[in-house]
């Protein structure tokens, strides 16, 4: 008997997850432009937005918002993981947590794990995942994490 090589990240269907796998990818650097720009506009605490203060303040220095965090783990997300064949969005997040700073310079990645399957009763064409989400820096600290749910349709018969 021969086994058939995993599908691709991008390729998935709800079938294809299994627990306990964990995938890692992702490369983005922040900047210190970015960090301020994003906090201008959603986030607007002196730590984010302007470096003398920053500099003051319990962190030392310029520190992304959380929520910025939280939108470049999605970039990387939709970027190498999400499959646009069977992706049906997310009913939530859970135990979502900031754990260290992120300054300009850092470079994250993301690593995800899968936690639990589960093929819906009601609706057997699709089934949940949850998964634990977790941003890391360059010194291999994990600086975001997270637990989603996330909705994927079964592979069509």
């Amino acid at each position: 008997m021969s086994s058939l090589p995993a599908p691709s990240l991008k390729s998935r269907w709800f079938h294809d997850y299994v627990q306990g796998e964990v995938f890692e990818f992702g490369d983005y650097q922040v900047t210190a432009h970015e960090i301020i720009a994003f906090a201008s506009r959603y986030d607007p605490q002196p730590f984010h937005v302007d470096a003398a203060a920053a500099a003051q303040s319990h962190f030392g220095s310029l520190v992304a918002s959380g929520w910025m965090t939280g939108g470049v783990l999605m970039r990387m997300l939709c970027d190498h993981f999400i499959p646009e064949v069977s992706a049906m969005g997310s009913p939530g997040v859970d135990q979502l947590r900031w754990l260290r700073p992120v300054r300009p310079g850092d470079q994250l990645h993301a690593r995800v794990t899968v936690l639990e399957t589960r093929q819906s009763r009601s609706k057997p064409d699709r089934g949940t995942v949850l998964l634990r989400q977790e941003a890391i820096n360059q010194h291999g600290e994990v600086v975001m994490s997270l637990q989603g749910m996330a909705m994927f349709r079964c592979r069509p018969t």
